[in-house]
């Protein structure tokens, strides 16, 4: 948030480590982690991102579908580039009472190249931050309107996001 880059990835790639080395001894089905050693390694530019992708879609084979499930299985689609794969699963997302719209629609946008879509649905992401009185960690990051661009960037979709108080300066 302060614009410290390289410090920062340095991080975020522990994070991803930690979250990887809980999954150990943790119950099925705790998507927490694969979703946040993603978002960790997507932010800090890290290639181990393709690595957790894998363990996330090794883990759905072996747990219960969830809406939940179906969001890191999204994320770990799209990290791996196997976007057609993600349409049917984010379509299946949206219109959910139990999944927020704005992200479902971002990622349906992402995984059908839908460049006007997506800026919208990266829009009402960061809207939806900003209006927020809870963060996790207690930190105002739009960590997900973040990993968002950083997905539609590998795909030459760079939506620039507004200036805000819930994204790091610059």
């Amino acid at each position: 948030m302060q614009g410290r880059r390289e410090e920062a990835a340095e991080w975020l790639v522990r994070a991803a480590e930690r979250y990887r080395e809980s999954l150990e001894g943790a119950p099925p089905g705790s998507w927490g982690r694969p979703i946040g050693a993603m978002k960790a390694r997507l932010l800090a530019g890290d290639s181990g991102v393709e690595d957790d992708a894998g363990l996330a879609l090794r883990m759905a084979l072996d747990v219960p579908e969830t809406t939940i499930g179906r969001y890191a299985v999204c994320l770990a689609l799209l990290v791996l580039g196997r976007d057609g794969e993600v349409l049917p699963l984010a379509l299946s997302l949206r219109g959910r009472d139990d999944f927020p719209a704005d992200v479902a629609d971002a990622l349906w946008a992402l995984a059908g190249a839908d460049a006007a879509a997506y800026a919208d649905a990266s829009g009402r992401v960061l809207v939806s931050f900003e209006m927020r009185d809870e963060y996790l960690e207690d930190a105002a990051v739009a960590d997900t309107a973040l990993v968002l661009r950083a997905l539609g960037r590998r795909r030459g979709l760079d939506v620039a996001l507004r200036a805000s108080p819930v994204l790091p300066a610059g």
